[in-house]
């Protein structure tokens, strides 16, 4: 029996005291991570909001196995928010389309959830009206003629059910309700609203494709909502992508139980808790990273220091930083790669790493 069978659905259930501590360390930590960015200015607002959108979008995509481009996403953000970033790259209908989404959910978080907004969010996903090599139906509810509406795995001949959606006729009358209880503002904590709005919706899943990344957006609508701004430095589905294992297990359990969902919901609590954590250190590191190019400039640098120390201070470099290989990524001279590294050291934007000899590596050495 699947929860939407039972008698008592939707009335989902759970205990506030055993949520109380995920609940508050969450809380906390949400209080945090607004404070430092009302204390950033302007442009490091903007740096790490189109960032931490970016994250969103790819990583909703890749829970649903579907790896987007990681410029064409920046450049489809940063267009849609009016920010002014260099060397944008053109970005096609699909990655739009989730870009478009996710900015609604999260932009205009106050404006009521619609059947007509979630159709046009759903058909925006699939811009050609196809799914893959399958056409499919868009800007509507699925129909008869997809029942039983199923969630499959393995091989065709022999898949693995693992759930089966209310039947079509009765998907208009679910998610009229669930937009009702979405929008009453006088509901669950934002937190909780925002993980039962997930698994509320995904349960209806009243769209023949898409109701993952919409059900994703929906509960980030809700973290909008509880905070009341459009600001945005975490990623509750980039926490979610690293932890896929778990979240469709944990669904999948949760739709075959009771309408009790505490252990759910706690879930839930710790990945948006983790989230939160993880957006802390990325601020921080945008902070560091800021700090150090109002240190040092730009314009007294050569373009392959620039190049390399960029691609150090996003993590994209593998292993120590040596002058050898930055000859290798720079394609200069071992003697052209030393003068440009003994002139970071003299300028104190580099330091060494304990050793020397061949095994001779360097840091970035970040302003207190």
């Amino acid at each position: 029996m699947y929860i939407w069978q039972r008698d008592d659905w939707p009335n989902f259930r759970w205990e506030d005291a055993a949520l109380a501590d995920e609940l508050a360390a969450a809380h906390a930590l949400q209080a945090r991570l607004l404070g430092r960015m009302e204390a950033l200015g302007l442009q490091l607002r903007d740096e790490a909001k189109l960032a931490t959108l970016t994250r969103e979008v790819l990583a909703t995509s890749e829970i649903e196995g579907e790896r987007l481009d990681d410029a064409q996403v920046r450049s489809s953000v940063a267009r849609r928010l009016g920010l002014d970033v260099a060397g944008l790259k053109p970005s096609d209908r699909n990655v739009d389309g989730v870009v478009e989404m996710l900015l609604d959910a999260t932009q205009n978080y106050a404006d009521p959830l619609t059947p007509e907004r979630l159709k046009a969010w759903q058909a925006s996903l699939f811009p050609t009206g196809r799914s893959g090599m399958s056409r499919i139906r868009t800007g509507e509810y699925r129909d008869a003629a997809n029942d039983p509406m199923r969630v499959l795995s393995g091989p065709i001949e022999k898949p693995t059910v693992h759930f089966e959606a209310p039947p079509a006729e009765r998907v208009e009358a679910e998610t009229q309700r669930f937009i009702k209880w979405f929008n009453n503002d006088h509901g669950p904590d934002a937190l909780v609203k925002s993980g039962v709005a997930h698994l509320w919706f995904v349960t209806i899943h009243p769209f023949e494709d898409g109701n993952g990344r919409i059900a994703r957006a929906i509960a980030d609508m809700a973290l909008a909502q509880g905070e009341g701004t459009t600001q945005r430095a975490y990623s509750i589905s980039s926490q979610i992508r690293d932890e896929r294992e778990n979240y469709y297990g944990g669904l999948e359990r949760a739709q075959k139980a009771t309408m009790e969902i505490t252990e759910r919901l706690r879930w839930y609590l710790q990945q948006v808790r983790l989230a939160l954590e993880d957006g802390l250190v990325r601020l921080d590191s945008a902070v560091r990273k800021a700090r150090f190019w109002e240190r040092f400039g730009r314009q007294a640098l050569n373009e392959r220091q620039i190049n390399l120390l960029e691609r150090v201070m996003r993590g994209d470099w593998e292993g120590k930083l040596t002058s050898s290989k930055w000859a290798k990524i720079a394609r200069c001279s071992q003697d052209t790669a030393g003068r440009d590294i003994n002139d970071l050291l003299e300028r104190g934007a580099l330091e060494k790493n304990p050793g020397g000899g061949r095994s001779t590596s360097y840091s970035i050495q970040y302003p207190e």
